[in-house]
């Protein structure tokens, strides 16, 4: 699933990926790659009422999560889950630019790169997909189409809180737990729940949640 570097760590990767993209922005102003292909809807499921879907421009290098607060609110209330914890994982996500064509320059180079503001993998996204409303959306589309990459994050979380137990010893909450798994995959998930220790990547992955806990709460609130 999702594995957050710290930015540090990311700097060479960006510059590198910086590069691409220049050449494949370049190239695609010329061939219009970039361009989707001719009848393609622009979504096939469409947000619910009071949450209208971000533009293609509001794709931009930089964003703020807490603009998609009214698409966090309408897809986490489907899902069944927390609209603050939905929110706070797309402020530990955020720790990379999320231009589409950027993302898309770097998966040229690291094939099993994740798409989207919630840093999602193909084979989850598939996974997820299954039975839903999106089901015929492509994991391709997830840079584009913020909305999307939200949807996918709330029901995946929604999957994983299925997997829990009714009870379990490790003195984590149920959002501690579904952060986790999002992040290290549901298999490790249980396995904290049972009371394995997180690894630092997990445990900062964890820190970095409840620093981001009181803000994605304002902005679901707001």
């Amino acid at each position: 699933m999702s594995h957050s570097r710290s930015l540090w760590r990311w700097l060479p990767v960006l510059l590198l990926a910086l590069a691409v993209y220049v050449v494949v922005r370049a190239t695609g102003s010329r061939h219009g790659d970039a361009s989707p292909p001719a009848g393609h809807p622009a979504s096939a499921s469409p947000p619910p009422a009071g949450s209208p879907r971000p533009s293609r421009s509001a794709a931009s290098p930089s964003y703020d999560p807490a603009a998609y607060a009214a698409q966090v609110r309408a897809r986490a209330r489907r899902a069944g889950v927390s609209s603050q914890l939905v929110m706070a994982i797309l402020y530990n996500e955020a720790y990379k630019p999320h231009d589409p064509a950027l993302e898309r320059a770097w998966q040229k180079y690291k094939a099993d790169a994740s798409f989207g503001i919630a840093n999602m993998h193909r084979a989850t996204f598939d996974e997820v997909k299954q039975g839903r409303d999106f089901a015929r959306r492509r994991w391709e589309e997830l840079p584009d189409d913020r909305d999307l990459a939200v949807e996918a994050e709330a029901w995946y979380l929604h999957d994983l809180a299925a997997r829990l137990p009714a009870h379990w010893s490790a003195p984590y909450t149920r959002d501690e737990l579904l952060a986790l798994g999002y992040n290290t995959g549901a298999g490790n998930m249980l396995a904290f729940a049972r009371g394995a220790t997180p690894g630092g990547q997990a445990q900062s992955y964890l820190d970095k949640l409840h620093a981001n806990w009181t803000k994605a709460g304002d902005a679901v609130r707001g």
